[in-house]
């Protein structure tokens, strides 16, 4: 099907408009909205979706709500933040004339501060998601530096040992400490383990069902 010359001709303006370079930051910062936007929806909708369902209670209608609830949260923030950086950063190239590895931290941390600056569950998973990358990079980048020397034997072995011996005393001695969704993940592992009545939440239900 051929498309209306009207329609040929809106899309060739705007197919030259993308392509002029005086146009690059501002049109970059509304495609990263909207790939921050799309990754968002697709990291949060199946994770919350899960774990609303697995730990929630309350009827189907309030787990659907809270499922996206927290999709739109996610995506929401995402999107801003990917926006606010690049905008940052393409506002720093402009008024410094080059570009240095500073600029990709404090435009992200005048973001993170903007964006994700309120304690919400949704923020806090998030946050929490990157530390550990951020930790483990850091290592890395001190290796490859030579501030930390190349250790001899494989230390993946010793730091997850670490880190499953400290979140286990932590939820056996400490549990408030712990993140509410980790709390329940915890609790479905290691304590509702522990109880059954017959083969009926042994096998197949995790707690009994009430009797009608």
């Amino acid at each position: 099907m051929v498309a209306p010359p009207q329609l040929r001709a809106l899309l060739f303006v705007i197919n030259a408009l993308l392509r002029k370079r005086c146009y690059h930051a501002a049109l970059a910062m509304l495609k990263g909205f909207q790939n921050g936007a799309v990754y968002g929806a697709k990291i949060r909708a199946p994770h919350a979706l899960v774990m609303t369902f697995l730990f929630r209670s309350g009827s189907l209608r309030e787990k659907l709500l809270a499922n996206l609830q927290a999709t739109y949260t996610h995506s929401w923030n995402l999107a801003r933040f990917v926006f606010l950086y690049k905008g940052l950063c393409a506002l720093q190239s402009y008024v410094q004339g080059e570009t240095y590895q500073a600029r990709s931290f404090v435009s992200a941390f005048i973001g993170g501060l903007l964006v994700f600056g309120n304690n919400s569950n949704v923020n806090s998973q998030i946050s929490m998601y990157l530390l550990s990358r951020v930790l483990l990079a850091l290592c890395r980048l001190g290796v490859e530096k030579g501030f930390i020397p190349e250790p001899r034997l494989d230390p993946f072995p010793w730091f997850t040992g670490l880190v499953w011996g400290l979140v286990l005393w932590l939820f056996e001695c400490h549990r408030p400490t712990l993140q509410p969704s980790l709390q329940s993940s915890m609790t479905y592992l290691y304590e509702d383990s522990n109880v059954w009545h017959d083969l009926s939440d042994f096998l197949i239900y995790n707690k009994s069902q009430p009797s009608k």
